[in-house]
């Protein structure tokens, strides 16, 4: 867990407890808490069965319980009284802890300046996760939880949208309604002008959130496990907060022990540190690219990433039947999690997690070759991942242009997208006046190598292209080359 993580550690010992009551009041009423909540998880039943038979004289008011996680939440009316009978029965508490508030990603603001010679992925995502032709079977026999502000109803789903009631109603409005409308018509959306990547898969909306419009991490844990009985495969968690608490990551747990991917988004914050529940190991976080790959500067990275995918100007639904251009990790997250549910409903007995696996293998390697803390393993490639089986394939791509003029280099990542190993490129690479032509190694199938070519500061006019054998055959020859403007003061990654 984090440092920060709102676990409270009890002695049994305690005999004057007004020290541990003004512990526990500061703890339980500190910034991003639900104030005077406490989330308790017990032994065992009997011991959760003992203490809501007491629970009057303890000081608190039970409000919910996970009975598949021996949890309850509570509010705190007397902090002496709740003190004394943490201390008085301390054994029979697993974990006792603040109720964390979880939110959807802040919006990017100002996205002119900050993505400045970004590609909007508009209504091109089928075509940025490398998709042709009808997809509109994808995702059918499966079913994706959106653990949301609850779903407003919407053509785009249709019959396909169902709800559980976890205790905060079903649909959400205004902008709880509206961002769980777009996050789950990204995943499963199926009007033509607002496709999702799996359209035939069932969403289960889940609304997690209470009329502040946030979530917590008790309630998101109850929207797990729920979920987890309804039935559901995929799981998409567009929220997220800086600290977290055991209940979520039990909740987490027994999804994965399930079979049951959990997709989370990875933050909007430009940090380098992922918020919960993406944090999690075995979650898969997801963080925001741009069309043509580069990474979005909003997009929180770092260790534990696992994949990115298109979040930035994405066309999707929106209020009373509206179009609307999203942007935000909260956005990549269920682009991912579409995908997951594509390869299952295309691949009869694949599991979950075994998909997420597989859309991470055949990913669009974006920083340094290889897993990196800014694109995790890569950027969705949907259409090679469904293409996997081909024998046929050939492709390879310019995977990505990443400049570091302040320590004067670019460096080029080739990657082999097809099938059979490929030798004999040559790699040409212009840089301002300069051009230099390169002999790149011998590719694995799914391989990538860098090339690192030295580069003076300022700005730079860059190109490279590849330069194929005689006779060899490439499916995909546009994404051979890749140029722009890159400057020493920004540092990212080219836009085409």
């Amino acid at each position: 867990m984090e440092p920060d993580e709102a676990s409270l550690e009890i002695a049994s010992s305690v005999e004057n407890y007004e020290p541990l009551a003004d512990m526990l009041q500061a703890r339980l009423r500190r910034p991003n808490v639900r104030a005077d909540e406490v989330v308790l998880s017990f032994k065992d039943a009997e011991a959760r069965r003992r203490f809501l038979a007491r629970a009057a004289q303890a000081g608190v008011t039970p409000l919910a319980t996970i009975e598949a996680l021996q949890t309850v939440r509570l509010r705190v009316t007397d902090y002496t009284a709740f003190a004394r009978e943490l201390a008085t029965h301390a054994t029979d508490y697993a974990t006792v802890g603040a109720n964390v508030v979880l939110a959807a990603p802040t919006p990017p603001k100002d996205l002119s300046r900050t993505m400045a010679g970004a590609v909007p992925v508009g209504g091109d995502l089928m075509a940025a996760i490398g998709l042709r032709g009808d997809n509109s079977q994808l995702g059918k026999g499966v079913m994706v939880a959106v653990l949301d502000g609850g779903v407003a109803p919407d053509p785009v789903l249709g019959e396909r949208l169902r709800y559980l009631d976890i205790g905060y109603g079903l649909a959400g409005g205004g902008e709880g309604g509206a961002h769980a409308l777009a996050v789950a018509a990204l995943a499963a959306g199926g009007a033509p002008d607002a496709r999702g990547v799996a359209p035939g898969a069932t969403v289960l909306s889940v609304r997690v959130t209470g009329a502040d419009g946030a979530g917590d991490t008790f309630s998101v844990a109850r929207g797990v496990v729920a979920a987890i009985e309804a039935g559901a495969q995929v799981i998409n968690i567009s929220l997220g907060g800086y600290a977290t608490s055991s209940v979520l990551g039990a909740a987490v747990d027994q999804a994965l022990a399930a079979g049951v991917a959990v997709v989370a988004a990875s933050g909007n914050d430009q940090a380098t540190r992922l918020s919960w529940p993406a944090a999690y190991p075995g979650v898969v976080s997801v963080g925001a690219v741009d069309a043509a790959g580069q990474q979005a500067i909003f997009s929180n990275a770092g260790e534990g990433l696992q994949l990115t995918a298109p979040g930035y100007a994405i066309w999707t639904a929106g209020p009373g039947g509206t179009r609307v251009a999203f942007s935000g990790t909260s956005a990549s997250a269920p682009v991912a999690a579409g995908a997951i549910a594509a390869l299952m409903s295309q691949t009869p007995g694949l599991g979950a997690i075994q998909a997420a696996d597989l859309l991470a293998n055949y990913a669009n390697d974006g920083g340094a070759a290889g897993a990196d803390p800014d694109y995790g393993r890569g950027s969705v490639n949907l259409g090679w991942a469904l293409d996997r089986a081909n024998t046929a394939r050939r492709d390879v791509a310019i995977s990505a242009l990443n400049p570091h003029l302040s320590e004067s280099y670019v460096d080029v990542v080739v990657q082999n997208r097809g099938a059979v190993p490929v030798a004999g490129l040559a790699l040409t690479v212009e840089l301002g006046a300069t051009s230099e032509l390169y002999s790149m190694p011998k590719l694995a199938a799914g391989a990538s190598a860098t090339v690192r070519v030295p580069a003076a500061g300022g700005t730079l006019r860059a190109a490279a292209r590849l330069e194929l054998p005689p006779a060899m055959r490439d499916d995909e020859l546009a994404n051979n080359a890749r140029s722009g403007v890159i400057q020493a003061q920004a540092e990212q990654p080219f836009a085409k």
